[in-house]
């Protein structure tokens, strides 16, 4: 499927309140256009629930379901099993949330609800931080990177861990299908929803999503940084369909500072922390070709 080919009608609708740049309504948008009208949401304490679901406003178009921060997992499930109960199977339960209520404070619901495989399309949108509770570090936050948790002082440099991988610690449910995704490879990014749609269990999607107003980059710089995400190897595309797993894009290995000097979260960091980060991300393709690879023989 092409962006060309998607419908006109649209189900998360213009009007939210969300910032210059943002990628998360980009990415809703068009994932809805995939989905269809008859898909459930559930939506925890996040930035897409303050620009697109703020009292008495509301951007979407289908049933739309918000309660606790950590509770996507547990909700999606209550869902899919009300709707199993009325024998409805024409519809999409979609749970989608940041990083924040995915990686850390929303872990136990989800890895509970991936264990039991329950019929649920779960979204990740990435952004790297908490960002609606005023840019706390997340799991999923890269090294080195300001927030106002992990400040740029002689102390602390920036967060001091690696970015924590979702998405393997997905795959080793067992589940379905795990995929990461990104809008700078549209016609791969729409395969994968409509891949994901298409399948019964638990699904799990996690799309980069870039924060200009957390990040401190540029308003019009969402799809470049995330192209060169890939390009550096920082992002890894890969896709696992029931254990069947294949790498979609292999990086160029372009230097990770020329993606870091883009974003003033990143605009502390030294020499040596840029050399440590891209050691990381060398050892980190040497095991995703290692591990991934050998699964997908």
């Amino acid at each position: 499927m092409n962006m060309k080919d998607l419908p006109d009608k649209e189900l998360f609708t213009s009007g939210h309140t969300a910032c210059p740049g943002c990628a998360a309504p980009i990415v809703v948008r068009n994932v809805m256009k995939i989905l269809g009208e008859k898909t459930l949401v559930y939506n925890p304490a996040c930035c897409l629930l303050v620009f697109g679901g703020t009292y008495p406003w509301v951007a979407w178009e289908v049933p739309y379901h918000h309660v606790a921060f950590e509770n996507t997992g547990a909700c999606a499930t209550g869902m899919t099993r009300a709707l199993k109960r009325m024998d409805r199977d024409d519809c999409t339960v979609l749970g989608m949330a940041g990083d924040g209520g995915t990686a850390d404070i929303g872990f136990q619901a989800l890895s509970g609800a991936a264990e039991r495989n329950e019929d649920i399309l779960y979204l990740m949108y990435d952004n790297e931080a908490y960002m609606n509770t005023g840019i706390q570090r997340s799991g999923a936050t890269p090294f080195g990177a300001w927030t106002t948790t992990t400040p740029a002082g002689k102390v602390i440099g920036g967060k001091e861990q690696f970015k924590k991988d979702v998405a393997q610690i997905m795959l080793a449910h067992a589940v379905p299908y795990v995929a990461t995704a990104n809008l700078a490879y549209p016609a791969d990014f729409l395969r994968k929803v409509e891949k994901a749609k298409n399948m019964k269990g638990f699904r799990f999607l996690q799309v980069y999503s870039p924060c200009p107003t957390g990040w401190r980059a540029d308003t019009d710089s969402a799809i470049k940084l995330s192209k060169m995400a890939v390009e550096t190897g920082l992002w890894t595309q890969w896709e696992a369909d029931h254990g069947v797993v294949k790498i979609n894009a292999k990086p160029k290995f372009t230097p990770i500072r020329d993606y870091l000097k883009l974003q003033g979260r990143f605009a502390h960091m030294t020499d040596e922390q840029i050399d440590v980060l891209q050691e990381w991300v060398k050892k980190k393709w040497e095991r995703d070709e290692k591990w991934l690879g050998a699964l997908s023989e």
